[in-house]
């Protein structure tokens, strides 16, 4: 029977090993609520040594530490601003350090500043591109020297729906969202030579503390908008996460779409 201390190389995960991520260290940014605290604890139960990245959630990330150590995972909280390009980079520096080595990045982290297009500030636009879209550069910046060491490596991005098709009040994100997806795809081509695929999984609505507070007649109206008239369940976003980190070693420059059919484009 195999156990934690198997060796990891360069070769990908076994996906019929009970944990195939086992060995493996992978950094989840946002981690500490909603998808990011979904992800870290797939992504933990599959094995994995599991970064939880936060800005300001410091209780809620030791939360998920926790509830992954509860499991029998292993986890840490690890604070870091990733649209701060300096941040970031002693981030994963201290990450290195600690643990020599770097396997799979989930690029999750994202802020909402909704509003029509005549009534958003530069402010608003700024922030959201940086933290949302700013932020995969500094991270893949950082991360992809660690992984080429490896000569293996996963890289998820977290787009969304909105990025493929636009949504009203949502400029903005939108277009960080769409800036994804064309960064995984260039990334990608880049990358393939080494090992390293990079993907993006693309979100319809959610069931999170952000859909929770949306009022109940506009839910029931985004719910007509969607033929499985149902919103995701976090944990549905993060098993795509894991499929792309453990079997889908033929998969690159692809966009995951796991939305209900509110987004059926090509």
């Amino acid at each position: 029977m195999e156990t934690k201390e198997r060796s990891v190389t360069a070769v990908g995960p076994d996906p019929t090993h009970p944990q195939p991520l086992l060995g493996r260290v992978a950094v989840v940014t946002g981690g500490s609520r909603g998808i990011g605290a979904a992800i870290a604890r797939e992504l933990a139960a599959s094995g994995a040594m599991v970064i939880v990245n936060y800005v300001r959630g410091a209780d809620a990330a030791a939360g998920v530490v926790a509830q992954i150590e509860a499991a029998g995972g292993t986890a840490q909280a690890e604070a870091g601003d990733v649209s701060d390009f300096g941040q970031v980079g002693a981030m994963f520096a201290r990450v290195k350090e600690r643990h020599q080595r770097l396997d799979i990045v989930i690029n999750n982290a994202g802020i909402l500043r909704d509003r029509t297009f005549k009534k958003m500030t530069i402010g608003d636009w700024n922030e959201v591109i940086s933290t949302n879209l700013g932020s995969v550069m500094n991270t893949c910046h950082a991360a992809v020297p660690m992984l080429l060491e490896n000569g293996w490596g996963r890289i998820i991005n977290i787009s969304s729906f909105v990025g493929q098709m636009g949504n009203f009040g949502q400029a903005n994100y939108s277009a960080a969202k769409a800036g994804i997806l064309g960064f995984t795809k260039t990334l990608a081509i880049e990358l393939a030579r080494y090992n390293i695929t990079v993907n993006a999984i693309c979100p319809g609505f959610v069931e999170t503390e952000m859909w929770q507070s949306v009022p109940p007649n506009i839910q029931e109206k985004i719910l007509e908008r969607i033929p499985m008239h149902r919103v995701a369940k976090a944990q549905e976003i993060a098993r795509g996460v894991r499929f792309l980190a453990v079997e889908g070693d033929y998969m690159t420059g692809q966009s995951l779409n796991i939305n209900g059919g509110v987004y059926m484009g090509w």
